[in-house]
């Protein structure tokens, strides 16, 4: 199992991005063993960027709580609304095909 978190900027976020890139970037190089995909997530290929995606590898609410609320962009205050969901991956390349195979 996984939490997928998805996070909406505020809006007119790109300079609030820019200014704490540095410090979410370090943060999150912490973190990797506990990612297992991240990225910022637009509405257009060449688009502005309207949030992020996080994907965390745990089972527990509350460390996929805390490694948001600890990302210098959450405490930057660049989102206007997270939602936290439960991933049960079922196919993919990343689970090797089918799980009901």
């Amino acid at each position: 199992m996984a939490w997928l978190v998805i996070c909406r900027d505020i809006d007119d976020s790109e300079a609030l991005r820019q200014r704490h890139l540095e410090r979410h970037l370090a943060y999150v190089d912490t973190i990797l063993d506990q990612i297992a995909v991240a990225g910022p997530v637009a509405s257009q290929p060449q688009g502005v960027h309207a949030g992020s995606c996080f994907i965390y590898h745990t089972d527990d609410r509350t460390v996929a709580e805390s490694l948001l609320f600890n990302d210098p962009y959450y405490q930057a205050g660049l989102y206007v609304e997270t939602q936290f969901q439960v991933l049960r991956p079922a196919a993919g390349t990343w689970v090797g095909g089918a799980t009901w195979r």
